[in-house]
């Protein structure tokens, strides 16, 4: 199974799953500080957090957790 990451300029690879998902769900739809995720995704600082957020692809961040194992799927040429 192939695995979703974003790398960051630091050199960083952020694996996208299902809790990863949760934190990025819970940054955009409530009152988050990019501290608060640079804490809860294991990351150095909120400019690391930061760094993430510019580099996630946005279909990524606005797709339903039900849709995402699918999509994930289907781009890894599992389906």
């Amino acid at each position: 199974m192939c695995e979703l990451v974003v790398r960051l300029g630091s050199g960083k690879e952020v694996p996208i799953d299902e809790s990863t998902l949760s934190i990025v769900y819970k940054y955009i739809r409530s009152e988050y500080t990019l501290e608060e995720l640079a804490r809860d995704l294991g990351l150095e600082n909120w400019e690391e957090a930061y760094d993430f957020i510019k580099r996630l692809p946005a279909w990524i961040a606005w797709t339903p957790s039900s849709f995402f194992e699918y999509t994930k799927r289907r781009i890894c040429g599992e389906a």
